[in-house]
């Protein structure tokens, strides 16, 4: 009797164990991350997800990531934007460059004209742009302007009208941040509810990391570096269901007659950024807006940042910036605080 009573507690002990495992063999099932990256736009992606049937999306990833290059990119000589900054009048427009130009034009009415996808010509004379541009020579800035300005562009029945032929385009200051929404919302699709996209330092995240935590994110300090290798962290934030993109004039710039020259051109005057603000960080809903902010400010510097800042309530920034003494300082919107980690 007491054999059978043994036998019988055993298996109940199995079959608890076996639940228990089971339960846990499919937690940790549930929690395992996909990790994908890359090449795109002559930089490089880095995306975390996680699948409900751990199916690995990177071939769709990069199938939406290319069809999105040859709407907007400026390297693609056969993409949309390239074709109408060749002045083809064959050229139509799609749901891509569609939506870039409706938030672009949105952001540059709220900066004044601090962002504006017109400033290629200006952008190409400096030497930052996809022409090969002689720096030795200061570019006639007076002779340029005119073909500046985002209120000469209009977008009418799928067809965009220029008010002047040499007005070109440039989108670089908001199509990565784009892309980054466009593949959050591929992963969205495929029943995704966490993970990361990084695409060349703007990031769009939701959910949770591996960790079951917000997701960590490093804000860099601004050091000199042409090459991209230094790095060095300013502070760690934590956020979810949020979009990020960081601006600097650190990484990308020259010196000519030890005057330094900033790929960040101010659209208002012709001239690359002489401020002292030294980077910006904007969490923002959306990265294609986060993306254009942070262009933005870098352009506006600190003071009118805060101030417009106030009026958008979405919008969150986090600015490096030089004080009187030469010493780099900290400031940010009030509702930045919530994602500084504590």
């Amino acid at each position: 009797m007491m054999n059978r009573k043994k036998v019988y507690f055993l298996v109940a002990l199995l079959a608890i164990g076996l639940i228990i495992f089971f339960i846990f063999s499919k937690n940790k099932q549930e929690k395992q991350y996909i990790h994908n990256e890359g090449r795109i736009f002559g930089t490089y992606y880095h995306i975390t997800y996680q699948h409900p049937q751990q199916i690995d999306l990177q071939k769709k990833i990069e199938e939406r990531l290319h069809e999105f290059e040859n709407s907007l990119s400026i390297f693609n000589k056969q993409s949309i934007i390239s074709r109408i900054n060749q002045n083809d009048t064959s050229v139509v427009t799609d749901s891509y460059f569609e939506k870039m130009f409706q938030v672009a034009q949105k952001i540059s009415k709220e900066t004044n004209g601090a962002f504006d996808i017109t400033v290629s010509p200006l952008v190409n004379a400096w030497g930052f742009g996809i022409s090969d541009t002689n720096r030795i020579q200061t570019p006639d800035v007076k002779s340029i302007l005119p073909y500046v300005g985002y209120w000469k562009i209009h977008l009418e029945n799928h067809k965009l009208i220029k008010d002047d032929p040499r007005i070109m385009l440039d989108a670089s200051a908001i199509a990565k941040g784009y892309s980054a929404d466009v593949i959050g919302q591929l992963l969205k699709e495929n029943q995704c509810e966490n993970y990361l996209i990084e695409i060349g330092g703007e990031i769009v995240c939701k959910g949770l990391n591996p960790k079951g935590e917000k997701w960590r994110i490093g804000i860099d300090k601004p050091i000199e570096d042409s090459t991209n290798m230094v790095n060095e962290i300013q502070t760690i934030i934590h956020i979810s269901n949020k979009a990020l993109a960081t601006s600097g004039n650190y990484r990308q710039f020259y010196y000519k007659k030890e005057r330094k020259f900033s790929h960040i051109i101010d659209p208002r005057t012709g001239f690359p950024v002489n401020n002292n603000v030294l980077s910006t960080t904007v969490i923002a809903p959306t990265c294609i807006e986060a993306d254009a902010y942070a262009t933005a400010f870098m352009v506006l510097g600190v003071d009118s940042v805060l101030e417009l800042c106030k009026k958008l309530p979405e919008i969150d920034s986090y600015l490096i910036y030089v004080d009187n003494q030469g010493k780099d300082q900290v400031i940010y919107t009030e509702g930045f605080k919530k994602y500084l980690f504590q």
